[in-house]
């Protein structure tokens, strides 16, 4: 009888591993063990999927427009590219030495949280897991469902009710197999990564035949503007088409020798990106001029129809393609996430919880999806990234800022890997500049995203701060926790016991 088979935790009230019989423990893990946790199974090409596949979305498809929109001139579009790129990686290269120092899963939550504490580390990860990924998620599935249907509409946009449950049937496909293994989800996130790079190569090589043509009239310093506001913002365009560099770290338990593959990875993947970014952006220009870049709504598929004919209709299929890995990455890192904030006790307890059979973290890539679809429901999305973008290059900042603190505060700790400080020195001037112009630009879209901050803080004091709560709360809790447990057969992270 299942009340046989588990037994309370009179401490917490939820089960744990060892309160399950020899045979469920034995059904878990790939050696057999009866460990419940996490468990290494990511090689430095999975690492490297990650990233390139987190990073390449529909942004280098759809619009690279807003670079070009606050640089004013071709040349000055591409050496923001450039730039971004470069910058880029000099935050990676900053996360590798505090990936390798640091191991636990949560990225910059984990290091915000060793170095200043849980209430800054609460902000970050309340702005990361309520808004940004849930929010970015549905937007990267949406344009994924707007793609796949556009052969069918090929005169008009879809219809918005069918996109919207195309892109919950992503959201879902996507859920099961980060549910059933991580294995699985690699294999997806390798796939389709290799689908759009052979897209973005397809795209560069074409661009290259035209360039050696002659084409080269677009490539001018004309019409750059030079005012600091739109230099930021050109700038903040740029970074946001970058966003997904640092990953591999939320998910770093899961990665075969971190101290090697880590930094590999991140090297491999930035500088990958940066050059088939900058490679498609030169592409886009040989065949399309500033004034149809700017009016286009799909750079992309525009440059397709002028140069592919009859074949132009593969590169929506290739967005598709993207923008599906681009779910994926964005599931598989972001449950991580979640993980990481509930081992720390700064999210609800079911969130530690791993399937005893499939060793993932079932109840965090559920949450993740649902409040992703959730915000599927709301008009305007793109919107609220927009608000809180800043506030995201700014916690990254203060993750970057904690390599130079923990330098001074705790020069003893052990450090595989150890950066020059001039990177994150240099790292941290560029973030006040990328966030701090931005924010005097665009007041409305700040305040908006202060307000976001704010709301972080009564949820801390409420959930987290106060300690004392009713006993009532406290049995409601262990009763919904013992329930879903029950639901989705997963316990605590743990050891077996040593006989």
């Amino acid at each position: 009888m299942e009340d046989e088979a588990l037994k309370k935790d009179s401490r917490k009230g939820s089960f744990k591993a060892g309160d399950f019989s020899d045979n469920d423990a034995k059904k878990g893990g790939d050696g057999g063990d009866g460990e419940i946790t996490l468990k290494p199974k990511m090689t430095l090409v999975n690492g490297v999927t990650v990233i390139v596949g987190s990073i390449i979305g529909s942004g280098i498809f759809v619009s690279p427009t807003g670079v070009l929109i606050n640089t004013g001139s071709v040349n000055m579009s591409l050496v923001v590219w450039v730039l971004s790129g470069l910058f880029s990686m000099v935050g990676a290269y900053c996360y590798a030495e505090l990936g390798t120092m640091i191991k636990k899963s949560g990225a910059d939550y984990a290091y915000i949280m060793e170095t200043f504490g849980p209430f800054l580390a609460f902000i970050r990860l309340w702005i990361e897991c309520m808004i940004v990924r849930p929010c970015s998620q549905a937007i990267v599935a949406l344009t994924f469902s707007v793609y796949v249907l556009k052969p069918f509409f090929p005169e008009c946009q879809p219809p918005e009710d069918a996109a919207r449950l195309l892109a919950v049937c992503c959201i879902l496909v996507l859920t099961f197999v980060n549910c059933w293994d991580v294995k699985w989800a690699t294999a997806v996130q390798d796939i389709f990564t290799f689908a759009k790079l052979l897209a973005l190569f397809i795209i560069i090589g074409t661009g290259a035949f035209y360039l050696f043509k002659g084409n080269t009239e677009n490539f001018t310093f004309d019409n750059t503007k030079t005012e600091v506001t739109s230099l930021a913002l050109s700038f903040y365009s740029g970074l946001f088409a970058y966003n997904g560099w640092n990953y591999l770290n939320f998910i770093i338990e899961e990665l075969k020798d971190p101290v090697k593959n880590l930094p590999r990875a991140i090297a491999i993947s930035c500088t990958l990106v940066t050059v088939v970014y900058v490679c498609t952006n030169i592409s886009f220009y040989t065949v399309l001029s500033p004034e149809e870049v700017l009016g286009s709504e799909a750079v992309a598929v525009t440059f397709a129809d002028r140069v592919f004919g009859i074949f132009a209709w593969t590169i929506p299929v290739f967005v598709a393609l993207s923008t599906f890995g681009a779910v994926n990455g964005i599931l598989l890192t972001s449950s991580r996430l979640f993980y990481a904030g509930a081992c720390e006790g700064q999210m609800p307890e079911i969130l530690t919880m791993i399937q005893i059979q499939r060793l993932t973290p079932t109840p965090a890539v559920l949450i993740m999806a649902l409040l992703s679809m959730v915000y599927l429901t709301v008009s305007d999305i793109f919107a609220l990234i927009n608000y809180v973008g800043f506030a995201t290059w700014l916690s990254i900042g203060v993750a970057v800022l904690c390599l130079p603190w923990l330098r001074w505060k705790q020069p003893d700790l052990t450090r595989p890997i150890k950066v020059n400080l001039l990177f994150p020195i240099f790292y941290l001037i560029a973030t006040v500049f990328v966030t701090v112009v931005p924010m005097i630009a665009s007041p409305v879209e700040t305040g908006y995203g202060l307000l976001m901050i704010l709301s972080s803080i009564p949820v801390y004091c409420l959930f987290i701060a106060w300690r004392n709560k009713p006993k009532w709360f406290n049995y409601s809790i262990v009763a919904i926790t013992r329930f879903l447990q029950k639901m989705l057969m997963v316990v605590g992270k743990t050891k077996p016991a040593q006989v």
